[in-house]
């Protein structure tokens, strides 16, 4: 069995985990604590405050006893609001506290895009548009060509996870270039994991998600890789063969 597990900030689209371990080889378990969020606001003082190191160890000794191998911190916004380094010195943090290897889902994407081999992308984020600006200058840090991004302007995770199918994909429609090889659709509080299948189908691309690549970053660490086609291309390579 390989424990993973999940600091995810407030309420908003956590039941996107069970479905994603659903999907995954039945020896994955996805393991979930919830942190305080703070102030559910998309402003770069309380989304900094929503990652302190404070916050996210308060979670950790649940995760611990729950056998977790790795631990990922499910927020997009609450790790590229650090900008680059910070990012990293949050994660570094984390996994010192932790004991374990530990990642972000800013982080996820990053990696996951080195993993499809995708160097353009277009965002379509539901965050305020200085918000989802600070994102795009996160991925062009990784090395990744933005080719164009759309924020939706809202301000609450609690609004955002209220969003269904129709919102996600009107959103993900006006954000695509012909010029980007995927799109993102950044925010752990979206639900976007049962709808995949369709963005990817009526994008002809890959689509990478935050829950999406947050369980993939959580996959990467621990070192298993698993082939579930309706969790979209980047879970469609084989899985490595442990010989």
């Amino acid at each position: 069995m390989t424990a993973l597990g999940f600091l995810y900030p407030g309420h908003s689209a956590e039941d996107d985990y069970p479905r994603i371990e659903q999907l995954l080889s039945s020896d994955i378990r996805l393991d979930l604590v919830h942190t305080d969020i703070g102030e559910d606001a998309h402003r770069v003082d309380a989304l900094r405050a929503t990652g302190s190191p404070e916050r996210l160890a308060a979670g950790l000794e649940q995760l611990r006893l729950s056998g977790a191998e790795a631990v990922v911190w499910a927020c997009t916004s609450g790790s590229f609001a650090h900008g680059w380094e910070g990012a990293h010195e949050q994660v570094r943090g984390l996994a010192r506290a932790a004991g374990m290897p530990a990642s972000s889902t800013s982080f996820g994407f990053v990696h996951a895009l080195r993993e499809i081999e995708v160097r353009r992308v277009a965002v379509a984020a539901t965050y305020p548009d200085d918000v989802a600006e600070l994102f795009a200058g996160f991925l062009r840090a990784g090395g990744t060509e933005v080719t164009g991004v759309r924020g939706a302007g809202i301000v609450t995770a609690a609004e955002v996870g209220a969003w269904g199918e129709r919102e996600v994909l009107a959103l993900a429609r006006s954000a695509d270039t012909p010029d980007a090889e995927a799109l993102l659709l950044p925010g752990t509080a979206l639900h976007t994991v049962a709808h995949i299948p369709a963005l990817e189908k009526e994008l002809g691309k890959p689509v990478l998600t935050a829950n999406q690549v947050t369980a993939w970053e959580a996959l990467r660490l621990t070192d298993r890789r698993v082939n579930a086609p309706q969790l979209g291309a980047l879970f469609t390579r084989e899985p490595v063969v442990q010989v």
